[in-house]
């Protein structure tokens, strides 16, 4: 990591904050009996929470390493998991390929939602118009929100995701947030957007909240020794799974966006926040990690093609794409939103802890 990251802050030995959150997470769980421990304890009550239902747990799907791990590990653990996936239109033909052959292996149902292209399309144009480098937050959110309601629909009670933090530890806010904040994607369709938002699958104001504090949402990947190339081998032998190139590279778009808009408009390059986080997992090291920093997020012709196949399938011109590249770069702070007034807020640190006592 370093100062593309605006608020970034380094201590008298030139170690970033990021790898002292790191720390300070991980001493959550200081060694395997107490992960082992805590981890039998969730998966007992989950077992008992979701006795005499059809399904005990809901997990989301995107044909990843993380997605994917966690579907084989929860059906080893003796859970019975529903799995959901949201159908953005913007899926790789072999995350759809890993998916069929996850779910059919280890016997798992699969929920799809298939989401309204013409107005997500919209949505995400918006988004890219306003000019900040959040253009995945709509499909994040979505992505949560289908999660939601499709627990609500089973009445399962627990939902379970890859998001960790051994692999995913390090983040840098002004180049990604919002994800939680309709007001936020709300307030830049109504500024930018062609369509009403009518079908998009959304939360509101108190679903922030849940999703900061609520016991439903369990990130399992914490409770064991995660190893993301460990991971990769078993997968890869017993699911059938193949590799697709980079994190989050099973979406088209995602890959683009990552590995194209935002180095080339923002200055941002995510490779940095995910080797750092495997650096201090211990899965990479620093020479390594600027090795492959030293080359391009994906093979220049790849982008090239991508490129073309964005916009297209957006139905915009070229011109008009180059010109969206040349917009000055704004901010979640820029736009209207229902949380961005209270990230500022001196009070926040006392609305937080009010927060907690009432959501579990």
């Amino acid at each position: 990591m370093d100062t593309t990251d605006p608020d970034i802050s380094f201590d008298d030995q030139g170690i970033c904050h990021h790898c002292h959150r790191y720390q300070r997470d991980n001493s959550q769980f200081p060694d395997s009996d107490t992960r082992k421990k805590a981890l039998a304890k969730i998966i007992d009550t989950i077992k008992k929470e979701g006795k005499g239902k059809e399904y005990d747990c809901v997990i989301g799907v995107s044909g990843g390493v993380d997605s994917t791990y966690v579907a084989y590990l929860v059906k080893e653990l003796g859970l019975r998991p529903l799995a959901v996936h949201l159908d953005n239109g913007w899926n790789s033909e072999l995350a759809v390929k890993n998916i069929e052959n996850t779910l059919n292996a280890l016997n798992i149902d699969l929920y799809t939602y298939v989401i309204d292209w013409e107005e997500f399309k919209d949505i995400q144009l918006s988004f890219l118009k306003a000019s900040t480098p959040d253009s995945e937050v709509p499909s994040d959110h979505a992505i949560f929100s289908i999660l939601r309601k499709v627990s609500r629909m089973y009445n399962v009670k627990y939902v379970i995701n890859g998001i960790n933090i051994r692999t995913e530890s390090h983040h840098a806010l002004s180049w990604s947030q919002g994800h939680s904040d309709f007001g936020y994607i709300k307030g830049i369709q109504k500024r930018f957007g062609s369509k009403p938002i009518k079908t998009f699958p959304h939360g509101n104001f108190f679903t922030i909240l849940e999703d900061m504090y609520s016991a439903k949402w369990i990130n399992i990947l914490n409770y064991i020794e995660y190893n993301k190339k460990d991971a990769k081998k078993i997968i890869i032998e017993k699911l059938g799974w193949k590799d697709y190139g980079g994190k989050h590279f099973e979406s088209v778009y995602t890959k683009f966006f990552q590995g194209y808009i935002l180095p080339r408009k923002f200055g941002y390059d995510k490779r940095k926040m995910h080797f750092s986080s495997l650096i201090c997992a211990g899965e990479m090291t620093r020479d390594e990690a600027l090795l492959e920093l030293s080359r391009p997020p994906y093979p220049e012709q790849e982008q090239q093609t991508d490129k073309e196949y964005v916009i297209k399938k957006f139905k915009i011109q070229p011109d008009e794409f180059e010109r969206i590249m040349k917009l000055p770069a704004k901010s979640y702070f820029d736009y209207p939103s229902y949380y961005g007034k209270f990230l500022r807020s001196r009070f926040l640190p006392r609305i937080k802890r009010v927060i907690k006592l009432f959501i579990k």
